[in-house]
């Protein structure tokens, strides 16, 4: 497979701020002369985690969370950033105590998937989590979530569910499936 030569940035500019976002406008030049303008969400440099959490009775542990983007309740699997000096690992265990309750003794590496390449940089890493047990630590939800258990023999069926329908849920879920169909 051929590897193209990377565009060069001419010029970079703040179009839009947030107090969480801010846009860049990016001036390009592609190597064969074109000049195109991108827009992109500025490159926060914080990664993030999303876990599949399993229990010992083979249920799927997921959160119902309020979603401002679709203004509704929205079913997915714990996630969150990774804070300042946090490996992912360490960034997974600690959000699943603040988002479900439990910690987890074997966070198996699934994927690290990026949201939407186009317009923003940000990188999640997708793990299993398993051999929980219970611990609780105060986390950022203005509002305690709803823990729910699926069995993980019916997770295929999750999958037409309707309000489980974040992308990254459902990568992290068939990427699981496939995993734990491997191992035995």
């Amino acid at each position: 497979m051929s590897r193209r030569k990377e565009p060069e940035i001419l010029k970079s500019d703040i179009v839009a701020k947030s107090r969480l976002f801010a846009i860049e406008a990016l001036q390009l030049r592609f190597s064969n002369g074109e000049e195109r303008i991108y827009e992109r969400m500025k490159p926060s440099g914080r990664n993030a985690v999303m876990m599949v959490p399993i229990t010992e009775q083979g249920d799927l542990l997921l959160v119902r969370e309020y979603a401002a983007g679709t203004e509704r309740y929205e079913l997915g699997f714990p996630k969150g950033l990774i804070d300042s000096g946090e490996s992912p690992e360490q960034a997974a265990d600690r959000e699943l105590k603040e988002e479900i309750g439990f910690g987890a003794r074997k966070l198996t590496p699934l994927k690290q998937v990026v949201l939407a390449p186009s317009y923003f940089s940000s990188k999640m890493t997708l793990f299993i989590a398993q051999d929980l047990y219970p611990e609780t630590l105060q986390g950022d939800e203005p509002e305690p979530l709803e823990v729910v258990r699926w069995p993980l023999q019916q997770a295929e069926e999750l999958l037409n569910h309707l309000d489980f329908c974040e992308s990254r849920s459902i990568t992290a879920l068939l990427l699981a499936i496939k995993a734990l169909n491997q191992a035995g």
